[in-house]
């Protein structure tokens, strides 16, 4: 009984910690979108894939409603998007991009991560070249449409490639066609259940599992902190 209980403890806490990591990230992302396009999600393709993705990690609906309020206040004009670029343990390439009110902050947090864990960063575009940045959905179909029409539909609103799974299907374009791929999968009928502009590695690499484990731990440290709003690498 004692051990079950504190394991069912440290699994929410487990849990709790994450949300508390994710929330903030997720609500930046919202502010940012409704602050560059417009508060109303129908008119607002970006804000509407932010909000998605917070309703797909149960991010409460008082949170996302602070958060698009939250965009016609004059503090969300202290935030800066930026990239930044480096090699990890093992020569793996990392493309960061984050959103902060303190640019000096950020990059000296993203190099020491680099240099704590055998890495550097490289000035920015050097590996610009090796990702292609790609619109991803993830939807469910719409019920009774074959495959063949799916595509069909989806060639025209701009697609590249298509992953057809039993459950979630991921839809792959370019990332201007962001807002005509989701605009289309809405019209048809098909349930997003998540939507992002991506950074795809256009040569991966395998890994030991060896060097995977170094090379996660800088990983982590990428994704803890508050500044950064995701993390791309080029591991197959």
């Amino acid at each position: 009984m004692g051990r079950a209980f504190e394991y069912r403890r440290a699994a929410k806490e487990k849990r709790w910690d994450k949300m508390s990591r994710v929330f903030p990230k997720l609500a930046k992302a919202i502010t940012l979108a409704a602050k560059e396009s417009g508060i109303d999600p129908e008119m607002n393709p970006r804000l509407r894939s932010a909000i998605l993705n917070a309703k797909a990690q149960n991010m409460p609906k008082d949170n996302i409603e602070n958060a698009i309020k939250r965009a016609t206040g004059n503090d969300v004009d202290d935030y800066t998007e930026i990239t930044y670029e480096g090699k990890g343990p093992h020569g793996v390439l990392v493309f960061i991009e984050c959103t902060t009110d303190n640019t000096t902050r950020s990059v000296a947090n993203v190099r020491s991560y680099f240099n704590k864990i055998g890495g550097a960063m490289v000035p920015n575009g050097s590996l610009e070249f090796m990702f292609d940045r790609k619109a991803v959905i993830e939807f469910v179909a719409p019920e009774g449409m074959e495959k063949d029409d799916l595509e069909l539909e989806l060639i025209d609103a701009g697609m590249d490639d298509l992953e057809y799974n039993e459950e979630n299907h991921v839809v792959y374009g370019d990332y201007t066609n962001f807002g005509k791929l989701s605009d289309k999968l809405e019209s048809l009928g098909a349930e997003i259940k998540k939507a992002n502009l991506e950074r795809i590695p256009n040569s991966p690499v395998e890994f030991t599992n060896e060097q995977l484990v170094d090379i996660e731990k800088l990983l982590d440290k990428l994704d803890d902190d508050d500044d950064v709003q995701a993390v791309y690498n080029n591991i197959a």
